[in-house]
């Protein structure tokens, strides 16, 4: 094993750590951040900020997100190995490589072409390989609905009516909703075919969820 290899384990390790500090209790949830390099996906020349616990920015104006939000986010979801999960949003690839490390059959959108291409590749380099769409994270993946869950990492003014459609019942989605100056972290349950429950954790503050695609 390489030096630089233990070297960035080990800087992922003390990450997980600090969340577990900072009050994430999923220890699925602390193994898949000591084990996924979050420097693969940002620039090089942010390499040496790439464990501290705070956002990143990344291509076309969006952030990979706070490693706290991504963990606290995850455990929201309850994740059981083998559940197929939505993701709203693949910017850098970073949450949906923590997806394929607990396990979940990943389906992830991102509107940005660009980042879409850049996700991909590095999701692949380091083995994960979810399955990855170009497309309106509004629209969700109808074709391939229904979700056990559904991960949204932007923020949209409203809760999606699509989206909600395509959980399954006894499913759940993790949306961060509200407007430019803070949202409210929301867990939204399918209870029966037309019956959802709705729960509230917390404030954030998640760049806004857009409509259509740009490339």
């Amino acid at each position: 094993m390489s030096d630089t290899f233990q070297n960035n384990n080990r800087e992922a390790e003390n990450l997980a750590k600090e969340l577990k500090r900072k009050g994430i209790r999923d220890e699925r949830v602390l193994a898949a951040i000591a084990k996924v390099p979050r420097h693969s996906f940002i620039d090089e020349s942010l390499r040496e900020l790439a464990y501290i616990d705070k956002p990143l920015p990344i291509e076309k104006g969006q952030t990979i997100s706070q490693p706290y939000t991504v963990a606290y986010q995850t455990e929201l979801l309850k994740l059981q190995p083998g559940e197929k999960v939505l993701e709203i949003g693949t910017g850098s690839g970073y949450q949906a490589a923590i997806l394929c490390e607990m396990g979940a059959e990943v389906y992830s959108i991102e509107r940005y072409h660009e980042l879409h291409l850049t996700s991909k590749k590095a999701l692949n380099k380091l083995g994960y390989y979810p399955k990855l769409f170009f497309g309106d994270g509004f629209e969700g993946l109808p074709e391939y609905a229904p979700f056990d869950k559904i991960l949204v990492t932007a923020a949209p003014d409203e809760i999606p009516e699509k989206l909600l459609r395509q959980l399954r019942i006894g499913g759940w989605m993790v949306v961060p909703v509200g407007g430019r100056m803070g949202q409210k972290m929301t867990v939204i349950k399918r209870v029966s075919e037309e019956k959802f429950s709705e729960s509230e954790y917390g404030d954030f503050i998640f760049v806004p969820m857009q409509k259509g695609t740009e490339e």
